[in-house]
């Protein structure tokens, strides 16, 4: 069932490892098939050196495993509002990267000052209000893309595809499971860079890109006249 879906999932979860952004077995993707309604995701505590394509857990949109004999991943709720929420969402990756869970753990968005970030997300990664007593009791997983789903209520999550969730790290989706762990790669790149910022300039406040530049950069690259790489 699913196995293309499932290749691409697994392909997703190694190439987090590949690229960095996970230790231990410290976070996950999935995907999600809109024909059939349901998600392939990483088996929980599973080591990435070991699992392998056949061992992706699918659930449907209501948490119900369809197929697999391993445990879904415990963020499996949470990417599970993704897929019933964001419009046109494919892919979901959660990780505990250092930089952005810095971020995340500081409760500040990453303001958008430059155009490497401009190129990636349509303004700064917002940052979620922190959980409350009675969200983490219950439901914790479920309430985390509650919350998430909350603070992109007026935003698009395809031009914006990424969060830090306050004290915990970020996630991020897109179109497919790799765009995911693209925008997951871009996230940590950015956290750094923004860190940086700010340190060079030390004291003095860091201005926001100009919005005329951040239009110019993300439109050139996502918007309907956009001209960056080759034509398909």
């Amino acid at each position: 069932m699913l196995e293309a879906l499932k290749e691409e999932v697994w392909r997703a979860n190694r190439r987090l490892v590949e690229s960095g952004l996970v230790v231990l077995t410290w976070g996950n993707a999935s995907g999600f098939d809109p024909g059939s309604g349901l998600v392939a995701i990483k088996p929980s505590g599973v080591d990435y050196d070991v699992m392998a394509p056949q061992d992706m857990v699918v659930v449907d949109l209501d948490g119900r495993v369809v197929e697999g004999t391993l445990n879904p991943s415990s963020d499996t709720p949470t990417h599970l509002e993704f897929y019933r929420n964001f419009q046109g969402v494919r892919g979901a990756v959660h990780t505990h990267s250092v930089e952005a869970t810095a971020w995340a753990q500081a409760c500040r968005e990453i303001p958008c000052y430059g155009t490497t970030h401009a190129d990636q997300f349509h303004g700064p990664v917002p940052v979620t209000r922190y959980l409350t007593a009675e969200e983490v009791a219950e439901a914790y997983e479920l309430n985390t893309g509650r919350v998430i789903a909350e603070l992109f209520r007026d935003k698009d999550p395809l031009a914006q595809p990424g969060v830090l969730v306050a004290g915990h790290a970020p996630f991020t989706w897109g179109k497919n499971p790799m765009k995911a762990v693209e925008n997951a790669i871009a996230l940590e790149a950015m956290a750094r860079m923004a860190r940086l910022t700010e340190a060079v300039r030390m004291s003095e406040p860091v201005p926001p890109l100009p919005d005329y530049i951040l239009e110019k950069h993300y439109q050139r690259k996502h918007g309907p006249n956009a001209y960056y790489g080759q034509k398909k």
